[in-house]
């Protein structure tokens, strides 16, 4: 596939199954997000890879943030918050390791990066003929999430990259008018 074609046809898969990649995909996939722009060389992301007995773990935290959340969920809230990671044999957590007070490189800076980092893991996962999502939503944000992952204060969950074999068909892609999204000035 050519990187224009790959560019324009990149798409979400939300039916993912196993096997997970590979060991040469993963790297192929990593080398990839390693190519994010990177503004004074800070390498802005860490990623956290999660498989097979990781993603019940990813499970857990995500049910304590929702007990943290309502103690009073009940047991059907707190189970579908368990089986939520349980929708890929994978998952890469992309996380912006920020570096505070940095001359000329802001924490937005250093946060876009990292997510240039997860959009080329959805890039290099496209080519390879796997699928992923990107998912964010509120465990990403959540102190329990954070600190069950090591986070330090400053870091950031940018995307919960979902990624496996296709298990579905892509939908078809929706048409946007460029002119709806660019203003000129000339």
């Amino acid at each position: 596939m050519d990187a224009m074609t790959l560019l324009h046809e990149r798409s979400s898969m939300g039916k993912l199954m196993g096997p997970p990649p590979s060991p040469e995909q993963l790297e192929a996939i990593y080398r990839a997000a390693l190519r994010a722009p990177d503004h004074k060389e800070l390498r802005p992301w860490r990623f956290i890879e999660f498989s097979g007995e990781g993603l019940s773990r990813l499970g857990e935290l995500f049910a304590e943030a929702e007990f943290r959340e309502d103690p009073h969920a009940g047991d059907a809230v707190l189970d579908a918050a368990r089986k939520k990671p349980l929708r890929a044999p994978m998952i890469i957590a992309v996380i912006a390791k920020v570096t505070p007070d940095i001359p000329k490189v802001p924490k937005v800076e250093q946060v876009i990066s990292a997510g240039c980092a997860a959009h080329g893991i959805l890039l290099a996962a496209q080519a390879l003929g796997l699928g992923a999502m990107w998912r964010s939503g509120k465990y990403a944000f959540d102190p329990a999430v954070h600190k069950g992952l090591g986070l330090d204060e400053d870091d950031e969950v940018v995307a919960f990259v979902y990624i496996g074999q296709l298990g579905g068909r892509h939908k078809p892609l929706a048409e946007h008018r460029i002119d709806d999204f660019v203003q000129r000035w000339n």
